[in-house]
Formats: structure tokens, C-alpha cells, sequence
């Protein structure tokens, strides 16, 4: 088992920045994935970004690339999300998921567990 922690939303600023966090705890050794999601009221979840946790392999969706950073500390089992410029469309509850098995741009099929989410709100 493994379990995921958000935390670092809150309520910003078009054009603000915001770094989520995402503590990752238990079975760490079994992970290959981990990622970020999001979910828009009335809208299906969203693919943003993911990272090999041991490798150096990055995926990003179009349309964050560029503001959105993914990075990692492994000794702290600690997933990031570096978000830059956010814009209204940004706001969202944000999720991070892990899954035992790559590659990593197949996390949204693959995901074994899931946080319970930070929310994020950009006024305009």
C-alpha cells in the first residue's frame, strides 16, 4: 500500500504562482509513476503531468507546459508541482496518483492509488 498527500493549494491571482506537494508514504519501492490531476467542476479529470520515480522521464500535457514544473524529492518521498501564470482555467481540485507499473504517460489507465486532493482557485 502507499498513500498520497496534497497539500499547498489555496486561492490566488491570475498570474500567481503555487508549488503542490504531494507526500508519498509506504510501499515507495513499488512505485514506478507518480502524477498529477486535475478536476474542473462539471469536467472530467485531467492528465497534467507525470514523472518516473526513479528516472529522469517527464511527461507534461500541452497545455501546462511551460508554466507547470514536475519535480521530486526522493529523500523525503515527496512529489512537486511547480504551477506558474495560473489563469481562471487553472482552478481545479488538483490529485496526485501513483502506479507500480510505466511507462509514465500511461498513469491515467494505470493508477493504483490516489490522493484525496487540494483545491485550487484562481480569481481573475
Amino acid at each position: 500500500q502507499v498513500q498520497l498527500v496534497e497539500s499547498g493549494g489555496g486561492l490566488v491571482q491570475t498570474g500567481d504562482s503555487l508549488r503542490l506537494s504531494c507526500v508519498a508514504s509506504g510501499r515507495m519501492r513499488d512505485i514506478y509513476t507518480l502524477g498529477w490531476f486535475r478536476q474542473a467542476p462539471g469536467k472530467e479529470r485531467e492528465f497534467l503531468s507525470a514523472l518516473a520515480w526513479i528516472y529522469s522521464d517527464r511527461y507534461y500535457l500541452d497545455s501546462v507546459r511551460g508554466r507547470f514544473t514536475i519535480s521530486r524529492d526522493n529523500a523525503k518521498n515527496t512529489l512537486y508541482l511547480q504551477m506558474d501564470r495560473l489563469k481562471p482555467e487553472d482552478t481545479a481540485v488538483y490529485y496526485c496518483a501513483a502506479a507500480r507499473t510505466g511507462p509514465i504517460s500511461a498513469l491515467p489507465q494505470a493508477a493504483d492509488y490516489w490522493g484525496q486532493g487540494t483545491q485550487v482557485t484562481v480569481s481573475s
